[in-house]
């Protein structure tokens, strides 16, 4: 992974989008994990009106391959995190492995795991959110793409939105294709303004699913409450 490039498209648009993570067979295994007794609780979105579709948050052990995508991207994430702290003179640090940072969570009683698979059918949709949690939370999360859209499903992007100050907030949509991941900011991103760095607060979601049915894993790296 190129991270000066990932970094650059942090810093400035609060998302990096990274081609190619996952293979294809990789995405069909996760996928197929959907059916399997792995999850601490399943979510209907419409019930709490989070939108329309299904999610389910994996229990402790994670499968190997998303417990490792979680170990290995943190640290270079961590130090990028750490620098934003500093920029906007918040007191925070963030330990060098996840497993440092986890132990900080479970301290504060946030010992559910986060990461999921989400699955939306015809008509499904996610709305503007932001995935805290608890009061540690860690500044950027991943979602991974595991179906394509033209072959499996129609519509169902990503959509990110940022908050420009005295204005309404900008959208951007988010084009990621099979096995693509995207980090993105969880809560916000230092913008430099005329009076120094300011806090410009992201939310994401996603489009309605016109057709077929689409799946992705997302990967937070806090644990809940």
């Amino acid at each position: 992974m190129n991270w000066k490039e990932i970094y650059d498209s942090l810093n400035t648009k609060g998302f990096a989008k990274l081609p190619n993570v996952l293979s294809t067979e990789e995405c069909i295994q996760l996928i197929g994990l959907y059916g399997q007794p792995l999850y601490r609780s399943t979510v209907n979105m419409q019930r709490y009106r989070f939108g329309q579709g299904e999610y389910k948050y994996f229990s402790y052990p994670l499968p190997e391959l998303i417990q490792q995508h979680r170990s290995e991207l943190y640290p270079s994430l961590a130090s990028l995190a750490n620098q934003w702290m500093n920029i906007l003179g918040i007191d925070i640090h963030y330990p060098a492995s996840h497993e440092e940072f986890i132990t900080s969570c479970h301290h504060k009683n946030q010992l559910r795991p986060t990461p999921l698979l989400l699955r939306y059918q015809q008509g499904g949709f996610n709305t503007l959110h932001q995935d805290l949690y608890g009061e540690i939370y860690f500044p950027f999360q991943v979602v991974f793409i595991l179906t394509q859209k033209g072959r499996d499903h129609e519509g169902g992007e990503l959509v990110i939105t940022e908050q420009i100050p005295r204005a309404q907030s900008k959208a951007t949509v988010v084009h990621a294709n099979q096995g693509d991941a995207v980090i993105f900011t969880t809560n916000f991103r230092p913008v430099k303004g005329s009076r120094g760095h300011y806090r410009a607060t992201l939310k994401h979601g996603v489009s309605e699913v016109t057709a077929g049915e689409r799946y992705a894993l997302g990967i937070i790296f806090h644990d809940a409450t």
